[in-house]
C-alpha cells in the first residue's frame, strides 16, 4: 500500500552489517554462523567416497536446519530489536511492516518541502529518545519512491534523522493511505488546488486514516516529547471542553476514529480552519461524553477514552506562545507534562531558536533534542560566524 523510500548514507554505513546486539546481549556467534552459511551454501563432497558423502550430506542438513531456525529466531525478535540493524537496505522493511509492529509514533509533513526545519527535527528526535523501543515514522509528501538523499546532501536534517536507529522516513501517498476508509471517496472528489487550507485539511485526514489502520500515537511536528505517555486511547485537551487533534493515540480500528472519519466527510467544510481537526475531535467527543471543566490537573475519562488535562501538552496556551522564545528567570519543570506544543502555526516561523539566546525553547532543544541543537542550531551559528570572519 505504502512505498518505501531509501535514504542513502554513503560510505561505510551504507554497507554496515547488523551489529548483532539486542538488549545489550551479543549474538555475534549467530551472525557469524549465518554469514558462513550464506558464503558457503553448498559443501561439496567426493563422490568416490560414499561414507564421506553421507557424512557431508548430514552436515549439510544440520547446517540448513540451524540456518532456518536462526532466521525464525530473528523474525521472532523483530518487534523488539530490529532497530539494531540500521541503516537498512530499502527492501528490508516497508512502511506496512513498520506500522504493523504497532505503537508507532507518527509525524506528517504535508507540504512539498524536503528539508525538515529544526523544530520538525527536534520533534522527531525527542520522540525517538523518549520512545526508544517504538518506531518513529515521518511521512513526507514531497518524497517519491525514487527520492535518494545521501549524507553529503544539503539536507542536513535528513541525514540527522535517518541516522537514528528507530526513525523511518517514508513518502506520504494519500490515495494509498485512504484506501478502505470513508476518506477515499472524499479524496477522489476534492480538488486540492481549490482548497483554502489543503495542507492542514490533508494532514487532518491522513492522521485519522493512519491511526485507524495501524494504531499508535500521532504528533504534530511542533511537539517536543519530554516523557512517555502512559495512555493508549487518549485525546489531548487544549482547554476545558475542547480537544486538540495535534496529538492523540488509539489502538488500530478504534470505533471513535472510524466515526471521526465518517463525520469528516459528512461535515466537510475546507474553508473553515480546524473544522476537520480540533473542532471535529471536540464535536465527536461531546457526542459520546458529558464534558466538564477541569478543576485542577486531573484527567477526565469517558467511554474508555482518556481526555488528558491541558497541562499534559499545553501548559503554555496558544495566546502566550511567545513565552517559548523568551528568557525565563527560572525555567519551568513541566513535571506533569508528557510533551510540549510550541504552536508553530501561531509562530509561522517568525521566531526561531538561536544558539546562546538562553530562551526556553533553546533550553528545551538542549535537553530533549541535543543532536538537532548541535547540528542544526549550534553548528549553523559557527558556520555563519566563520563566513563573516572570512568575508571581513
Amino acid at each position: 500500500m505504502l512505498q518505501t523510500v531509501w535514504v542513502s548514507l554513503l560510505g561505510k554505513r551504507a554497507l554496515r552489517q547488523p551489529d548483532c546486539h539486542c538488549g545489550g546481549k551479543q549474538r555475534s556467534w549467530r551472525c557469524g554462523f549465518v554469514r558462513t552459511i550464506i558464503q558457503n551454501p553448498c559443501l561439496r563432497h567426493d563422490s568416490r567416497t560414499p561414507g564421506k558423502a553421507r557424512m557431508f550430506k548430514k552436515i549439510q542438513i544440520c547446517l540448513c536446519c540451524f540456518f532456518v531456525l536462526g532466521i525464525l529466531y530473528e523474525i521472532s525478535l523483530l518487534s523488539s530489536c530490529f532497530f539494531s540493524y540500521m541503516p537498512m537496505p530499502k527492501h528490508f522493511l516497508t512502511p506496512e511492516q513498520v506500522l504493523n509492529l504497532g505503537k508507532s509514533i507518527i509525524f506528517l509533513e504535508t507540504t512539498e518541502r524536503l528539508e525538515p526545519p529544526p523544530l520538525v527535527s527536534c520533534s522527531v528526535e525527542s520522540a525517538a529518545r523518549i520512545y526508544p523501543d517504538r518506531p518513529i515514522i515521518l511521512f513526507m509528501k514531497g518524497l517519491t519512491n525514487n527520492t535518494v538523499l545521501d549524507i553529503n546532501s544539503s539536507y542536513a536534517a535528513f541525514s540527522l534523522l535517518s541516522s537514528m536507529k528507530n526513525v523511518f522516513i517514508f513518502p506520504l501517498q494519500m490515495e494509498n493511505v485512504f484506501q478502505e476508509t470513508p476518506l477515499l471517496q472524499w479524496y477522489n472528489q476534492v480538488v486540492p488546488e481549490e482548497e483554502k487550507n489543503w495542507v492542514h485539511v490533508s494532514s487532518d485526514a491522513s492522521r485519522l486514516a493512519l491511526i485507524w489502520k495501524y494504531g499508535g500515537i500521532y504528533m504534530d511536528t511542533d511537539v517536543i516529547s519530554i516523557r512517555p505517555i502512559p495512555e493508549e486511547s487518549f485525546l489531548a485537551a487544549q482547554k476545558s471542553q475542547f480537544s486538540s487533534n495535534g496529538i492523540f493515540g488509539f489502538p488500530a480500528h478504534h470505533k471513535f476514529i472510524w466515526d471521526c472519519m465518517e463525520n469528516f466527510v459528512l461535515k466537510y467544510n475546507g474553508n473553515i480552519w480546524g473544522n476537520q481537526g480540533p473542532f471535529l475531535m471536540t464535536r465527536m467527543l461531546k457526542a459520546i461524553c458529558n464534558l466538564t471543566d477541569f478543576k485542577g490537573t486531573e484527567d477526565h475519562s469517558c467511554q474508555n477514552i482518556s481526555f488528558l488535562n491541558p497541562q499534559r501538552f499545553y501548559p503554555i496556551p496558544y495566546p502566550a506562545w511567545r513565552r517559548y522564545y523568551k528568557v525565563w528567570d527560572k525555567s519551568p519543570n513541566f513535571n506533569i507534562s508528557y510533551a510540549l506544543h510550541l504552536w508553530n502555526f501561531m509562530n509561522r516561523n517568525r521566531k526561531a531558536v538561536v544558539a546562546g539566546s538562553n530562551t526556553l525553547a533553546e533550553n528545551l532543544y538542549k535537553v530533549y533534542c541535543p543532536t538537532t541543537y548541535k547540528d542544526l542550531i549550534l553548528n549553523v551559528k559557527l558556520k555563519n560566524f566563520t563566513r563573516s570572519e572570512d568575508s571581513a
